[in-house]
């Protein structure tokens, strides 16, 4: 199907479901104060058609959208109001006020009809007022709440804002992770859903952060005490592909279960590498700003879908239990188990030459994250948690990479192995003394240990001149052992003085410590079976570091009519010591002020300024000052006299929301900028005569100032006209960085843009239509070369829910890549489509599903890095039909 056919099907169906009419105007109390989201419902005569329903926004305005001929009843009501009746034929279009009066009845009939509830920073809705029986799992249910999106990588907005936390039943899903919830939880287990802004898990702590968390909690029907819930799948397809996945919930009134299973292998992937950070460990938000959880050395394994061949095994197991009326216990098992070949063609633009590169890898990488989390309430005021995450991992990657430089030919057999351990225990404890004062303290421990082995076979010498290799062997095999160890503790302690409810006064002391030992030692094994240690060449790290950083913070914030101001500082003093062959000691103090205002209009118009002067430190491994190998064709030696990063860091966010208007914008603008940073040196090996070992490179780390610039702007416009929504992103980078390339100072600037526009059908009854095009231009400009690229993607998707039963879906997208400076211009197609059958009251479904249906063999793309410009080809899995039976529980 080409994409022009579905502009045409568009245009006629706008003419053919076009007639409707709309109805519009205010709504005010006795008072002639406008009165914000209530709740405009019309309900049509012909019971067979569906209700329509608005909230009216800041102002008091509200839009209805009705279908022309019918006659309708609009309802409207607000708690603590008396509810009124408008009957209508909708003929024209029509402006009608409307004026709530008190009442002093009771509500509870009137709240259970309101489809949405506004109750200080809650919003609930009730799902049955928007769902037709066609929703399948939490995500279907979310898109048709007004104000709510869903991505397709599962993240949940809620007008225009993030749900950073996700519940069910009050309880955290599998520590609050989106996509696990959207994707798994089914339709009709589904009750209300309430959207909590300003969240946090301990009531009382509820706005004396400025972390702006959402969440989402999903209310369960409560039909029975307790009960069991779910479904299951399985599914056949072409070439021996399969897929089968379970998803088995019980809920009662103190224990919650909930299992995910998935095996598959046909590259669809349970956990991401964006999603394994939301399980990355983590303390209250009061303490954001004073970690960094980077959760251990894991994420670099784990392999996006673009494979040749995959098998996913994941299971997740997630345990609620109310042990008493003072102690919650909480845990999940994460077990994930992946075996992948794939298959990489690059064309790689160096300084001064060219190289031609394929890889093909084979690789498992078996992963495991364990948490329980205590959490324990004395009384209302005061609340401790304890909270245990462990995670191991093992990973094999066997890789046969050739290189072709100006007609050489360098093969390279590299076999990789890892071994981590990461264990995170930190215990919380958090009291409301009085109305004025709050204290909270945490005590944190991380243990983070990994474990490297790699090794390279070639039939050529590598790294001539950079290593010191006997080339007299048959076989060039060299082997590296690297391992990095560290430990944190930490403990942090806050004081939260609410003068009164516009000042408050927080102040902060803490320390932490970081204990790091990194280690390599890189050899060569001779064919009579002895090793030709690098140790006499300068290879070879045995490092200890420490850092400790001992701080203080004081900042006030204010809040005077609709702005709010905070301000303060961090004093740090960082002692820090590198011991290897040499020792370094180090002191230094820093102070790293902050700032933020925040102007709020009302609910759904807000802009917010933020300034931070931040700093870092790098890894013990660019403090070792002797050599290393890090890949087949570069050297490594870290700097022992590094210090530490200090940049200035500014944003400005500006939202927009209106349900009258139709209308979602988004507008974001950052500055960053590298006071003093540590970045790469390069060195290329041009001396060598062979061409081939020409791309070798050593490299060390410096401390440059003003060694990078970045600014970047984003903007997000949806608008609804009649029945169809209008999208509108646009993008802007530009990042300016100095390199240093053998022995010679350059300013590198990496420019690009994007956009995409697209519009999405809303008609009743009627596909919903999804059509668009996304355009990506990069430039990366160095002192002697331009690369400019150009990725144009036209798309479309199409959902339709019909004959009391039938979904069906499908998705396209065209992929036209063009480098202009090599003139290589190629493109790829993707669709995907699937077919579903579930009738009603029925607990089986069937689909079929088509997966890459135009056989595309590979995906391109490109990459800028400090020293190459890189074209990359990366194949993919071929076409996929599959069959699929499922069960609902």
């Amino acid at each position: 199907m080409k994409i022009n056919y579905i502009i045409l099907l568009l245009l006629f169906s706008t003419q053919l479901w076009g007639q409707k009419i709309t109805i519009s105007g205010t709504v005010k109390d006795s008072l002639n104060n406008v009165v914000p989201y209530a709740n405009v419902i019309a309900k049509p005569k012909d019971l067979s058609k569906n209700l329509q329903f608005s909230i009216t926004d800041n102002e008091g305005l509200y839009k209805l959208q009705l279908t022309k001929g019918d006659t309708v009843t609009i309802r409207i009501s607000y708690l603590g109001y008396k509810p009124i009746n408008f009957q209508f034929v909708a003929s024209n279009t029509l402006k009608k006020d409307f004026i709530l009066e008190p009442s002093s009845e009771e509500l509870d009939e009137v709240v259970i009809e309101m489809p949405v509830t506004v109750s200080g920073d809650t919003t609930t809705y009730k799902t049955d007022k928007f769902v037709d029986g066609s929703e399948r799992k939490l995500r279907n249910v979310l898109k048709k709440l007004p104000g709510v999106e869903v991505t397709k990588d599962g993240s949940v907005t809620v007008l225009g804002k993030k749900i950073t936390h996700m519940l069910v039943d009050g309880k955290k899903f599998f520590g609050g992770n989106s996509k696990l919830a959207v994707n798994n939880i089914p339709a009709n287990a589904i009750g209300d859903i309430e959207v909590i802004d300003n969240y946090n898990e301990i009531a009382f702590l509820k706005g004396l952060t400025d972390s702006n968390d959402m969440a989402m909690n999903v209310i369960l029907k409560k039909d029975k005490n307790r009960f069991t819930f779910g479904d299951v799948e399985i599914g056949k397809g072409n070439r021996d592909f399969y897929k089968t996945n379970a998803n088995l919930f019980y809920y009662a009134p103190k224990t919650n279960i909930n299992f995910i299973g998935n095996i598959n292998n046909i590259g669809e992937q349970t956990m991401s590498f964006k999603d394994y950070f939301s399980f990355s460990g983590g303390v209250n938000a009061v303490f954001n700003g004073n970690f960094d959880f980077r959760g251990g050395d894991f994420s670099q394994f784990m392999n996006n879908r673009d494979v040749l061949t995959s098998t996913q095994k994941f299971g997740a197991l997630n345990i609620t239990k109310t042990a008493t009326s003072k102690l919650d216990i909480s845990g999940y098992v994460i077990f994930s188990d992946s075996n992948t070949s794939s298959f990489v063609e690059d064309f790689n633009e160096y300084t001064t030459l060219i190289e031609e590169r394929t890889n093909k890898t084979d690789a498992q990488n078996l992963l495991g994250i364990a948490n329980l989390n205590l959490e324990y309430s004395p009384n209302t005021k005061e609340k401790w948690h304890a909270r245990t995450q462990i995670k191991k991992t093992n990973n094999r990657h066997d890789n046969n990479l050739a290189s072709l430089v100006s007609n050489n030919t360098n093969t390279i057999n590299t076999d990789k192995r890892l071994t981590a351990i990461f264990v995170n225990q930190n215990i919380e404890w958090h009291k409301r003394k009085s109305a004025k004062h709050t204290f909270s303290a945490v005590i944190n421990y991380v243990f983070d240990t990994t474990d490297r082995s790699t090794s390279w076979t070639t039939n050529h010498p590598i790294l001539q001149g950079l290593i010191p290799t006997d080339n007299s062997q048959d076989l060039t095999r060299i082997f590296q052992e690297s391992n990095t160890q560290k430990q944190n503790f930490d403990g942090v302690f806050k004081h939260f003085w609410e003068i009164n409810n516009s000042n408050h006064i927080y102040s902060t002391i803490g320390n932490k410590l970081l204990i790091e030992d990194f280690f390599t030692e890189d050899l060569q094994h001779l064919d009579n079976d002895s090793e030709n240690n690098f140790a006499t060449g300068g290879f070879n790290n045995d490092l200890a570091f420490k850092l400790n950083d001992a701080f203080t913070g004081l900042h006030y914030k204010f809040r005077t009519g609709i702005f709010t101001f905070k301000q303060g500082a961090f004093l740090h003093n960082y002692n820090w010591n590198v011991n290897q062959q040499t020792q370094v000691h180090k002191n230094k103090w820093v102070v790293l002020p902050d700032f933020l205002a925040k102007v709020e209009f009302n609910k759904s118009k807000t802009i917010q300024f933020n300034y931070n002067l931040k700093t870092s430190f790098s890894d013990a491994s660019r403090f070792a000052n002797q050599f290393y190998l890090q890949s087949y064709n570069s050297v490594f030696r870290g700097n022992e006299n590094l210090e530490n990063n200090l940049f200035h860091s500014l944003n400005i966010r500006y939202s927009r929301f209106s349900l009258y208007r139709g209308l979602v914008l988004f507008a974001n603008l950052s500055y960053n900028k590298q006071i003093r940073g540590v970045r790469n040196s390069v060195v290329f090996d041009t001396s060598n005569p062979n061409p081939s070992q020409q791309i070798n490179l050593f490299l060390t780390a410096k401390l440059f100032n003003n060694a990078s610039e970045d600014f970047i702007a984003n903007i997000h416009l949806e608008k609804d006209i009649k029945s169809i929504k209008y999208k509108l992103d646009v993008g802007y980078n530009d990042s300016r960085f100095i390199q240093e390339i053998d022995n010679s100072i350059e300013t590198n600037i990496n420019r690009s843009y994007n956009y995409e526009v697209g519009l999405e059908t809303l008609y009743e009854k009627f596909p919903t239509i999804e059509l668009g095009i996304n355009q990506d231009i990069g430039r990366f400009i160095s002192h002697n070369t331009t690369s400019k690229f150009i990725t144009t993607v036209p798309f479309a998707k199409i959902d339709y829910y019909f004959m009391n039963g039938f979904i069906f879906n499908f998705e396209y997208r065209k992929n036209i890549y063009n480098n202009k400076d090599f003139s290589q211009k190629n493109s790829y197609e993707i669709a995907n489509t699937s077919l579903s059958f579930n009738k009603e009251n029925s607990a089986w479904s069937f689909k079929i599903t088509g997966q890459n249906l135009f056989d595309a063999r590979f995906k391109q793309s490109n990459r800028f890095s400090d020293y190459l410009v890189s074209d990359t080809k990366t194949f993919i899995l071929p076409r996929i039909l599959m069959f699929s039976v499922g069960y609902n529980l």
